[in-house]
């Protein structure tokens, strides 16, 4: 037999629980805007948004690196594909590519493109100047487009370094959703 004192105490910790449960809960809210008013401050995650154009110009025309291009999809009925699989460049040199999506499907859908760059640490000595990767994208029913990407790789990219990869992943927003912030 359960006694009063037994079921204050259950009482009592089931209040404490759903407390600590709640305040997780807007904790976890709480974090996107900070860690997202964090990484504007610091410069940290500025994968989406365009880099400033430099006055000048140095190209390294001593040396080539070749680009090679890369086009993934997560979850969405999209054909997604660099209209050139690599580009061989001088460090310095702008570069303009394309890339063509094709939504398959008979509905509209949004989707969020993200990069990803090979080897580690190449975000430094990339500056993008235009890329569908900052805006969502939204294609109609069977709707093809293409869309540019103009970047350059910087001439301090290290001299052992004669091949980087540039990718890009589509993930579908919900209905609704704006694009992952800049």
């Amino acid at each position: 037999m359960v006694s009063n004192t037994d079921t204050k105490a259950n009482n009592l910790m089931k209040k404490k629980l759903l407390v600590f449960s709640l305040i997780m809960f807007v904790f976890g809210f709480a974090l996107v805007p900070f860690y997202e008013k964090f990484c504007e401050v610091t410069g940290v995650n500025n994968l989406l948004q365009p880099d400033v154009r430099a006055k000048e110009n140095r190209v390294d025309e001593a040396r080539w690196v070749t680009v090679e291009l890369d086009a993934n999809t997560r979850g969405l009925p999209w054909q997604f594909k660099p209209l050139q699989s690599s580009v061989k460049i001088h460090p310095g040199e702008p570069v303009d590519v394309m890339y063509e999506i094709t939504n398959n499907s008979d509905r509209e859908i949004n989707g969020q493109a993200i990069p990803s760059y090979s080897p580690r640490n190449l975000e430094k000595f990339l500056k993008k100047f235009e890329c569908f990767c900052f805006t969502k994208q939204v294609l109609k029913p069977n709707e093809t487009r293409q869309m540019p990407v103009q970047f350059v790789i910087e001439p301090d990219l290290p001299s052992e370094i004669h091949t980087v990869t540039i990718s890009y992943t589509f993930f579908e927003l919900p209905d609704g959703a704006s694009a992952v912030r800049k």
